[in-house]
């Protein structure tokens, strides 16, 4: 049996950056205090807790003083920052420059829309740190849009931008800007942006074509990461036989039989690479 695994799978560069600065303050000190999860794998947080790293909500964040504190690669409010300062933490800003370019344009734009009594749309997942994030910069005064059933929030007789998630599906980006293209009364109201990155959308494509050369897929990817549910979803239309999975324990023997001669194993932007291995190098034991 072939078993390969995709060298285009794993962290994205802003997860590895802030993976990289957080492994740089635990070999120094031996304790970072990471605010929310720092990547959306239960097997990569364990590692770096195991060295030190603690998990904190805003909560803990408000109410402690003086810490060393990691801000993820997802991007933070401006209250984060007034609160860092006021509480004397040190801060590790990982924010992905990618989110933080978004942030900036999310802010310029919102002060034009309010001189045109225009509309801020955000596309993405109500409640994932980005977006709460990208709201943050204009006093949560954005229209986030998660699919169709929102648009109704919208006003089509007034200017509307958009704006989306860096890891939305560029499929129902588009979707959703072809419904608000229908019902807008004059399309010169309607300004979009293309805010997805680039090293995430052209994951979608490079899966599409790497299920199909396998007889099996197994996608590693943590639980409660959307990103690697769309991009498991990718490999699953374009090959039936594509398993999703969080660790190596979760393999089946049953998923390779004799029918099977080629695996192909990959992961999320938020699936560290050593974990792939792992899974790699499982699947011969079982």
């Amino acid at each position: 049996m072939k078993i390969e695994i995709d060298k285009k799978s794993g962290f994205c560069f802003g997860v590895v950056k802030a993976i990289e600065a957080t492994d740089e303050v635990l070999e120094k000190e031996g304790k970072i205090y990471s605010l929310g999860q720092i990547v959306h794998n239960k097997e990569e947080i364990s590692r770096l807790e195991d060295k030190g790293m603690i998990t904190i909500n805003h909560d803990d964040f408000r109410e402690m003083k003086n810490r060393t504190v990691l801000f993820r690669a997802h991007g933070e409010t401006p209250e984060s920052y007034v609160t860092a300062k006021q509480n004397g933490h040190r801060v590790i800003d990982a924010t992905c420059p990618v989110v933080l370019r978004l942030q900036k344009k999310v802010y310029r734009s919102f002060q034009k829309m309010q001189e045109v009594n225009g509309q801020l749309v955000i596309f993405g997942k109500r409640g994932h740190a980005e977006v709460v994030g990208l709201m943050g910069q204009i006093g949560g005064r954005g229209i986030l849009i998660e699919g169709e059933h929102d648009l109704d929030k919208l006003d089509y007789t007034r200017p509307i931008e958009t704006f989306s998630q860096t890891t939305m599906n560029v499929d129902k980006i588009k979707h959703l800007i072809d419904e608000i293209k229908k019902r807008i009364k004059d399309l010169s109201l309607l300004k979009t942006n293309n805010t997805t990155c680039r090293q995430v959308s052209d994951r979608f494509a490079h899966l599409r074509s790497f299920s199909k050369k396998y007889d099996v897929i197994v996608f590693v990817g943590g639980k409660n990461s959307s990103n690697s549910k769309m991009l498991y979803e990718e490999c699953k239309q374009n090959n039936p036989q594509s398993y999703f999975i969080s660790n190596p324990e979760e393999l089946k023997k049953e998923w390779f039989d004799e029918s099977v001669h080629k695996v192909g194993i990959c992961g999320g932007t938020s699936t560290p690479f050593w974990l792939m291995e792992n899974v790699a190098n499982t699947i011969p034991e079982l």
